[in-house]
């Protein structure tokens, strides 16, 4: 495999700006193969307050693998902010109606087979997206997908009722934490919950430097109150009915989101493999090496069975 540069865009990335349903403007990458010598294509999502130039390195190794490679900065996130202040939105609908707009497009416009990775929130709409408008792709990755936020030390149900609450009386647009992002360096509590990698989460505030628009704002009590009622619909019954071939894999223990609901997510979807890793932290494709290449050799291994 090629090394890549984790702070400069590769030769032959293409950024652009897509209009969701409503005209959104969305910043999106495409990174072809030659002509003609793709083996299908692969779109990556990402999670919430990320944005195409965090997982280049992934991004560089299915490049490699020979897929065509595809990415998006979210709707208030990067460079598809628009007025959005904090991840400050009501509901998780609008992001459900740019990813079906947005799938249904890359699909058109790239060859199968079509697989699509998905990591935190990503992880969250992808699993809407199957229930709700399932697009006709070859397999899907969850990548500690966003089932349920990890709400420690309160239980889920407290928490769930304090979100709504807290929006309720007025004060959705409250930043679920003070401190701002740019004041947590390497060796802070933010570091330990996303990563052990140093030098990865290192990245990250180069970026920030390069483009302040990168920087995300804290998520709200509203965000957080949508998250819980997007959530309602990962029921049984509702998995179940989801044929398709899915890899999850998730940290044992990941502070941002719920493993147990990650868990108990697998054991309901019919054609699904489960893999929880040890030792890490909740962005396992930035983890340090030996996490991070046992996850891509994990999904490549799932992709060469699943998706020919």
């Amino acid at each position: 495999m090629n090394e890549i540069d984790r702070r400069a865009h590769p030769a032959g990335m293409r950024l652009w700006h897509w209009a969701a349903p409503d005209g959104w403007r969305y910043r999106r990458a495409d990174w072809p193969q030659s002509a003609g010598q793709a083996r299908g294509s692969l779109m990556f999502a990402g999670g919430r307050g990320d944005f195409i130039e965090k997982y280049l390195e992934a991004a560089g190794h299915w490049h490699d693998a020979g897929w065509n490679v595809s990415s998006f900065d979210w709707r208030g996130q990067g460079k598809s902010k628009g007025d959005i202040e904090g991840q400050d939105i009501a509901s998780f609908d609008p992001l459900l109606e740019d990813m079906a707009g947005l799938v249904a497009d890359w699909m058109a416009a790239n060859p199968a087979p079509h697989v699509i990775v998905a990591h935190s929130l990503g992880g969250h709409m992808l699993l809407r997206l199957l229930i709700e408008r399932p697009p006709a792709i070859a397999a899907a990755v969850l990548i500690a997908p966003m089932i349920d936020v990890n709400s420690a030390p309160l239980p889920p149900p407290l928490a769930r009722a304090m979100a709504g609450a807290i929006t309720a009386a007025g004060f959705g647009k409250r930043g679920l934490w003070k401190a701002p992002l740019a004041t947590a360096p390497a060796g802070s509590k933010r570091q330990q919950v996303l990563t052990s990698c140093v030098e990865r989460y290192e990245d990250e505030a180069y970026w920030w430097e390069q483009e302040p628009d990168f920087r995300p704002a804290a998520p709200t009590f509203g965000w957080l109150r949508a998250a819980y009622r997007s959530a309602r619909g990962f029921t049984p019954a509702n998995l179940k009915r989801i044929e398709l071939p899915i890899l999850m894999l998730g940290a044992a223990g990941d502070r941002l989101v719920s493993g147990p609901a990650i868990r108990r997510t697998a054991a309901f979807l019919p054609n699904a493999e489960l893999e929880m890793y040890e030792g890490c932290a909740h962005e396992i494709l930035r983890e340090a090496d030996p996490t991070r290449l046992a996850a891509l050799a994990r999904i490549d291994a799932f992709l060469d069975r699943r998706a020919t």
